[in-house]
């Protein structure tokens, strides 16, 4: 269970970390796309997913389960069954430089003094790095233990496994630590955990509108200035969607593809569902199958 609470840290720092501007025209809303059109000979799928969240609130559509099921290749923005990939994730959460030596004694001390809202303190966290401290966040926005909470991309993978689909990632776990870090120093991560109570409340909201399939709304919510700035959206967000966007085409021609991703990396100009559009595919949302 430790292992996957801590996979679900990791996907969840996906999700936390984006925001974007919403377009009024954009009035497609569900939580599964179909990619068919040029040149492929197959229909794939994209589903937007919510990466973590308690069981009381879980829930996968039968749409997806049934588009995944006609799909050869799983695909999720890290494949959790690479060895390799696991052993990155788990070195994330550690770090080289103690955090109090990256702080001046007063940043320690109010570091310190933020950190026992979470349960712990700065001499119990200081060998982690900034992506453990942001954990801590994801932790105290969801209303229940740990032994309730269900991670949606595990759930998918271990269905694809069981049907022995072939299963891969869109990026590393270096890609997207790479990504993280252009956006968000040590100072930045403090900056957000003092948000604390904020983000119980837009977690509560972005999942009670993942659960109508509303991503456009879930997309709006990450608007809030005090998440992400220009320049972190780029790095989380456009960057990395634009990267995606260009390693799919190839996985989509070979063979029929599912695409498990957040759900906010769906929306918008930059989106998935937008860049794919430029390039000559069909994408519309799927009601049922």
């Amino acid at each position: 269970m430790k292992n996957l609470i801590q996979l679900g840290f990791a996907t969840l720092l996906s999700v936390t970390f984006m925001t974007a501007k919403a377009q009024s025209k954009d009035t497609e809303n569900s939580t599964l796309w179909e990619v068919s059109g040029n040149g492929l000979t197959q229909p794939s799928y994209i589903a937007g997913t919510f990466h973590i969240m308690c069981s009381q609130d879980f829930e996968i559509k039968p749409k997806v389960l049934k588009a995944l099921e006609k799909s050869n290749h799983f695909v999720m923005e890290i494949n959790y069954t690479d060895p390799t990939e696991m052993a990155a994730m788990q070195k994330m959460y550690q770090t080289d430089k103690k955090l109090s030596d990256q702080l001046t004694p007063e940043e320690a001390k109010e570091l310190d003094k933020v950190l026992a809202d979470y349960g712990t303190d700065l001499k119990k966290m200081d060998n982690s790095s900034s992506q453990a401290l942001y954990a801590l966040i994801s932790m105290k926005a969801l209303p229940c233990p740990q032994t309730e909470i269900k991670l949606y991309e595990i759930e998918l993978l271990q269905n694809a496994l069981k049907n022995k689909k072939k299963v891969s990632g869109l990026e590393k776990v270096e890609d997207q630590m790479t990504s993280i870090n252009k956006a968000y120093d040590l100072k930045a991560v403090i900056g957000q955990l003092k948000m604390g109570k904020e983000y119980e409340i837009l977690l509560k909201k972005m999942i009670t509108a993942f659960k109508k399939e509303d991503l456009q709304s879930v997309y709006t919510l990450f608007k809030n200035d005090k998440i992400m700035n220009a320049g972190q959206e780029k790095a989380m967000l456009t960057d990395r969607n634009k990267n995606w966007v260009e390693k799919m085409p190839e996985m989509m021609k070979k063979e029929s593809a599912f695409f498990a991703v957040g759900g906010a990396h769906l929306m918008g100009e930059n989106g998935v569902i937008h860049l794919l559009r430029s390039k000559g595919y069909t994408v519309k949302p799927v009601s049922s199958l």
